[in-house]
């Protein structure tokens, strides 16, 4: 089933937490996905090796890319 913008708002400070202890994380954002919302999860490096990312939080799948450092215009 495809996760609302409802549903994406209200999982995004939880996937905040939740990555910020398994990754470096530089942002989370909401992004279309499928038929539905998704979660975007931007870090700056990836993942140290044997770290397992959820694949989703809350019900809301989870986007992940690494983008590298984000400067602020």
């Amino acid at each position: 089933m495809a996760s609302t913008l409802n549903e994406a708002r209200a999982a995004k400070a939880g996937a905040l937490t939740t990555f910020a202890r398994l990754a470096d994380v530089v942002g989370v954002g909401i992004t279309r996905h499928a038929d539905g919302y998704a979660l975007k999860v931007n870090l700056r490096a990836p993942p140290a090796a044997g770290v397992d990312l959820p694949v989703s939080i809350d019900g809301v799948p989870v986007d992940i890319e690494v983008t590298g450092h984000v400067d602020t215009r």
